[in-house]
């Protein structure tokens, strides 16, 4: 994929694309102990970054991060991506809903990472945001970004939503749009149509949409 020049000021160097999806999929992640402590540090991976708009929104969002206590950033988290539909980090939903091709794309998410040599990580469905960015850092912009670009509409419509919502986490994926191919005017339209109308709806026994239940009972 080759992104225009100065089209977000973003970078070609695959080794920087690589540390943003990384800081992108890590500050994506539920705001753990680690993750807290880890604060000083991800400030330094993303000052050492070309100076582009994925780097200047990652640098707000990590302002609103680093002033908040650890309570605060685990409820807003729950309550912006576990209590939202339109703003969960699941990406099939957006594209198959609760229908059977929703299985067959995980099916085919997860035989991806492993023809690359990845496994998911054990208790987590492989279309969670976050381990996509992942597979896309280590796997290259290629055929590591190509599920992010399958779900193009899918991002846009939890990118909208989060600015709706006038959560921080939406400079996260704004900094991560920015790195992918504009949408279309079909496009645009067509997550227009999707905020409205939800995606399709085929009760077939997969788990509901959001995260896994016992994910949610063991945060506080």
């Amino acid at each position: 994929m080759k992104l225009r020049a100065g089209r977000e000021g973003v970078t070609e160097r695959p080794q920087d694309r690589a540390a943003l999806l990384r800081l992108v999929s890590l500050l994506l992640q539920y705001p753990d102990a680690d993750l807290v402590a880890a604060r000083a540090e991800l400030d330094r991976a993303v000052a050492v970054l070309p100076d582009t708009h994925p780097r200047q929104a990652l640098e707000q969002f990590l302002w609103w991060f680093r002033d908040r206590q650890p309570m605060g950033l685990a409820r807003h988290y729950v309550e912006t991506f576990d209590l939202r539909r339109r703003s969960s980090l699941y990406l099939t939903y957006y594209l198959h809903g609760d229908t059977r091709r929703r299985g067959m794309a995980l099916l085919t998410l997860k035989q991806r990472y492993r023809l690359a040599g990845l496994t998911p990580p054990d208790g987590e469905l492989p279309d969670f945001l976050p381990v996509v960015c992942e597979f896309a850092a280590l796997a290259g912009p290629d055929a590591g970004e190509a599920p992010l670009r399958q779900h193009r509409k899918g991002l846009e419509l939890i990118r909208t939503a989060l600015h709706d919502s006038g959560s921080p986490y939406a400079l996260l994926l704004d900094a991560l749009c920015a790195m992918l191919p504009d949408l279309s005017a079909a496009e645009r339209a067509a997550v227009a149509d999707l905020a409205l109308a939800g995606p399709p709806a085929e009760e077939v026994g997969l788990a509901p949409f959001g995260p896994p239940l016992n994910e949610m009972e063991v945060r506080p």
